[in-house]
């Protein structure tokens, strides 16, 4: 500091900073973070204004807030990036798939691909055919379930990974020192991505407010985790109706906590480079 001033000092914020970021059309429905706020939200809607080009954001809860598209702004998958106003907007009434995705009316189902991504259970599997199963057909993959993941280095190993046939799996509970985060660390192959949600059950990464509830119940340790919901909510004791009654309340992504769709996208996306359909 000298008389006052601060001389050869950057105040440039760090998102800020570094070569320039690549630019993305804010396209509504794209899920973005603000870097500044740390504001998280679907992109809404940009508009031209006096002051420059902003954003509106919506999150999880509904809240709106508008931002403006600074370049390196906003962050994606954790990643800089420079928002820009769409160059041209998609057709009038186009219709989108639950995961968001733009939808391609008239496609058919892709022959399925060699790879496959696995889930513990019939509820994850049917969970993510609600919300991805759309994008699914197109990319040709295949969702299957185990019965939990205790044998996963086992399931791997039969399957026989390669770069033409990838495996991306998705576990239940995936937090650090729990099992399966031990059962997880003990895959180790390049064509194998696993990944998960913190939730015990895929149950949680609904969004309570689909469901009708103001939150997911606390269930003491020992207790059937999906019974003791089941109790706690004055529901009949019956796991399947209840599931059902959950999955009704999942319209599309907007319905899924940040936590789980994060991981189906990385699934997605790993089990579809490179490898041809089979």
């Amino acid at each position: 500091m000298r008389n006052g001033r601060y001389d050869n000092v950057d105040f440039t914020a760090p998102w800020k900073r570094g070569t320039p970021a690549p630019e993305l059309e804010a396209a509504p429905d794209l899920v973005v973070e603000h870097a500044a706020s740390g504001f998280c939200g679907a992109v809404v809607r940009c508009e031209k204004t006096a002051q420059g080009p902003t954003v509106t954001l919506e999150d999880r809860f509904g809240k709106h807030r508008v931002f403006p598209l600074e370049p390196r702004g906003f962050l994606v998958d954790g990643e800089p990036v420079t928002l820009v106003r769409p160059r041209r907007a998609a057709p009038a009434g186009a219709a989108r798939t639950a995961s968001g995705s733009l939808a391609v009316p008239g496609a058919k189902a892709r022959v399925a691909r060699a790879g496959r991504i696995y889930v513990e259970g019939r509820h994850d599997a049917e969970l993510v055919e609600r919300v991805w199963g759309d994008d699914l057909r197109i990319e040709g993959v295949v969702v299957e379930y185990l019965a939990g993941v205790d044998d996963l280095p086992a399931v791997v190993e039969r399957f026989g990974p390669t770069p033409q046939a990838r495996l991306g799996v998705l576990v239940d509970h995936l937090v650090p020192g729990s099992k399966e985060w031990r059962i997880a660390q003990a895959v180790s192959d390049d064509h194998v991505l696993v990944v998960g949600h913190p939730f015990v059950d895929v149950w949680a990464a609904v969004k309570p407010a689909s469901v009708g509830i103001a939150r997911w119940p606390e269930v003491p340790r020992g207790q059937d985790w999906k019974t003791g919901v089941c109790r706690a909510l004055g529901w009949p004791e019956n796991t399947g109706a209840a599931w059902q009654r959950i999955l009704a309340g999942v319209r599309s992504y907007r319905d899924l906590e940040p936590e789980l769709l994060g991981p189906v996208e990385r699934l997605i996306d790993h089990v579809t480079v490179g490898g041809p359909t089979g």
